[in-house]
């Protein structure tokens, strides 16, 4: 038998670590097919997404998807994330968080469908502090 992912319960607890102490919690996602998000926001087929409590409303974090009601220049959208599509949670102010492997790869057709979809605008959203290396920059919660 395989144990369940133990990613969503550790983005659960991120995020509630961001609340309790004041920040402002971040997710960045790598879109498919599955992830419903404004498209004129994807830039280089990823979106970052503020979850924090003044941003989103009923905000789930589940399980299999992170699904939240957000407004984008003032109208309101209803969001649904993947759990596997997140590749960090993050606080916005120091960047303290974690981050994640996409799991399991999507195929080539999958990866070319998905960038058939996307649109871009000249607004961007907050992008999250990364290294020379391109990845999330790590920090120990303490």
């Amino acid at each position: 038998m395989e144990l369940p992912s133990t990613k969503p319960y550790l983005l659960r607890a991120i995020w509630e670590w961001c609340v309790d102490n004041g920040f402002t919690p971040y997710i960045s996602v790598q879109v498919d097919g599955r992830t419903r998000v404004p498209r004129e926001f994807i830039r280089d087929g990823q979106i970052v997404l503020n979850i924090g409590p003044d941003a989103s409303n009923k905000l789930e974090i589940g399980n299999d998807f992170i699904e939240f009601q957000a407004r984008f220049g003032g109208v309101a959208r209803q969001l649904s994330v993947p759990v596997g599509q997140v590749t960090a949670i993050y606080a916005r102010e120091n960047g303290a968080g974690m981050a994640f492997e996409i799991e399991g790869a999507a195929t080539a057709a999958e990866g070319e469908a998905a960038e058939d979809v996307l649109e871009q605008s000249g607004d961007e959203p907050p992008e999250p502090p990364r290294p020379e290396g391109g990845r999330p920059k790590l920090q120990r919660i303490k």
